[in-house]
């Protein structure tokens, strides 16, 4: 019996739990980055890693959405859309893995957040605040040898994965 018999066990059976378990689990990366890496460790995103969130966010909710829908055509479609999104946010991650991998000369990320307060009025400085402020670049925190970026992409890739899986999957009988 294949390691991945339960995955292709839920494709075949269960896809809506599947697809529950997706967004639980950006949920759970989501938080891990804002509550522990921004609030505990006190990383601060760049805006790579920004963009990385809204693209987490994005594919949680569409795999919520889809867990729910009804028909096939329409989870179909959802579960599509969230793939899309996934290689896009593997796509910065992979970027940003470059990035870090390959530092430029000179980095020109974004200021940081009191700086940004002091050199522009508020209307201004607000939006600049969700581009972040932390250089791309930066390796700052390791798992396994791997960054954030490099985690990122992997999680992101794991996902466009499994959504073309469920794409090309048979209808249960």
């Amino acid at each position: 019996m294949s390691a991945l018999a339960p995955v292709f066990n839920l494709l075949d059976q269960h896809p809506r739990r599947l697809l529950a378990l997706v967004a639980l689990a950006c949920v759970g990366l989501l938080a891990f980055g804002i509550l522990y890496l921004q609030q505990v460790v006190g990383l601060e995103p760049c805006p790579m890693c920004i963009v990385q969130r809204y693209a987490l966010i994005l594919v949680a909710v569409v795999a919520g959405v889809a867990a729910v829908l009804p028909g096939r055509s329409g989870r179909q479609v959802s579960v599509g859309l969230m793939g899309a999104l996934a290689v896009g946010g593997a796509f910065v991650a992979a970027r940003q893995s470059f990035l870090q991998w390959n530092p430029p000369e000179i980095m020109s990320c974004g200021r940081d957040f009191y700086g940004m307060i002091e050199s522009f009025p508020l209307k201004r400085a607000i939006p600049m605040i969700f581009k972040g402020s932390g250089d791309c670049s930066a390796v700052d925190w390791t798992f396994l040898g791997l960054t954030i970026a490099n985690w990122s992409f992997l999680c992101f890739a794991g996902i466009a994965a499994l959504a073309l899986l469920l794409l090309l999957r048979r209808p249960a009988a």
